[in-house]
C-alpha cells in the first residue's frame, strides 16, 4: 500500500524543445486530436515558420502517422480519420482540459497552449488568495540553495505571529492554497505552512536541513476508493462512471504529505460523513490509511 518511489505518480512524457520539430509535430498531434484539423497557417501563426516548412512538418507527420488524417482539397486542410490515434503520449483528454482550466482561470495566456478554437466553458468561482511576490521569491531561492529561512508565521492556533527559523525543500497546493513544506527548526518537525500566512520572510545563509529525512513528503500512500455503499445500485454506477472506477472501486496514490488535505478534498476525513447524496463516496482502506494521516493537523 506505501511505496518509496520518486517516480511514482509522474507522467512519461517526451521531452521537447519548445520551438524543435518535434515540437512542432506535436502541436499537429494535438490539432488534429482535439479540433478534427489543421492547416498550414495554423503552423506559421504560431511558430513564425515559414509556408514551406510547415508543409515539412505536415508531410512528416503523415509519414509516422499515415492513419491518423487526410488532405481534404476543397478546405485545403488537413483533417482528423475515424482512425485517429495520438502519436504523443502528451495529446490526453486531462492536458486538453487543464489547458482550458487554465485559461478560465486566467492562470495561462491562450497563445502559450496548443489549442486554437476552445468551446465556451466557466468554473465555479473561489475567493483569491494571494501569495507574496518577494516571500515567494525567497522561499524558491532557499529551496534551490539548501538555505534557511527565518518567517515571521501567523498560525491558526496562535493568537500572534510567531518568529520561526524553517528549511523550506517543497511547495504543495491543497486546490485551494499553496504551501511550503519545510522542516520547522522551532517546532523541531517537518511541517506544511500556507504561504499566504507568511508575513515577513527573510533569507538565512544557514545551510538548511536536508529534506531526504521527510518521510511524509517522500512516503506514498494508496487510497481505494468506492461509492458510497449507502447509494442505490444506479447512484453507484454513476459514481463508477465519474471516477473510472473497476470492479467498484479506483486506487489512487498520494503523499504521506498531503494526504490530510486529499482526503479533505474528497470528504473522506473523520469527522465529514454525510448522507449519500452529499458523501458519495468511500475510503474502502481507512484502517490501512488512517495511521498515516498526521496526529496535529
Amino acid at each position: 500500500m506505501v511505496s518509496n518511489d520518486p517516480q511514482r505518480g509522474k507522467t512519461d512524457l517526451r521531452v521537447v524543445s519548445k520551438w524543435g520539430h518535434e515540437r512542432r509535430l506535436e502541436f499537429i498531434d494535438w490539432r488534429l486530436c482535439w479540433e478534427r484539423r489543421i492547416n498550414r497557417s495554423d503552423l506559421t501563426s504560431f511558430f513564425g515558420i515559414s509556408i514551406p516548412q510547415a508543409s515539412l512538418d505536415l508531410a512528416r507527420y503523415i509519414e509516422l502517422a499515415p492513419d491518423n488524417a487526410r488532405y481534404d482539397r476543397s478546405s485545403k486542410v488537413y483533417v482528423a480519420s475515424e482512425t485517429f490515434q495520438a502519436l504523443y503520449p502528451g495529446t490526453t483528454p486531462e492536458r486538453y482540459l487543464n489547458e482550458l482550466l487554465a485559461r478560465c482561470a486566467g492562470v495561462m495566456q491562450p497563445e502559450l497552449g496548443f489549442s486554437g478554437w476552445t468551446p465556451p466553458m466557466d468554473m465555479p468561482a473561489n475567493p483569491a488568495r494571494g501569495v507574496d511576490s518577494r516571500t515567494l521569491l525567497i522561499l524558491l531561492a532557499a529551496i534551490r540553495h539548501a538555505k534557511r529561512v527565518d518567517v515571521q508565521y501567523q498560525s491558526m492556533s496562535a493568537a500572534e505571529p510567531e518568529v520561526r527559523q524553517i528549511s523550506p525543500h517543497a511547495l504543495g497546493y491543497d486546490g485551494f492554497r499553496w504551501h511550503v513544506r519545510a522542516y520547522c527548526h522551532s517546532r523541531g518537525s517537518y511541517r506544511d505552512f500556507v504561504i499566504a500566512r507568511v508575513l515577513h520572510a527573510s533569507s538565512n545563509e544557514a545551510d538548511a536541513l536536508s529534506a531526504e529525512a521527510d518521510a511524509a513528503w517522500h512516503r506514498w500512500v494508496e487510497l481505494v476508493i468506492g461509492p458510497n455503499p449507502a447509494m442505490r445500485p444506479g447512484a453507484k454506477r454513476v459514481i463508477e462512471l465519474d471516477y473510472a472506477m473497476e470492479a467498484g472501486q479506483v486506487t489512487i496514490t498520494c503523499r504521506q504529505a498531503l494526504l490530510f488535505y486529499t482526503l479533505k478534498r474528497l470528504g473522506l476525513l473523520p469527522g465529514q460523513e454525510g448522507p449519500p447524496n452529499v458523501q458519495q463516496l468511500a475510503l474502502l482502506n481507512r484502517d490501512e490509511v488512517q495511521a498515516f494521516l498526521p496526529r496535529v493537523t
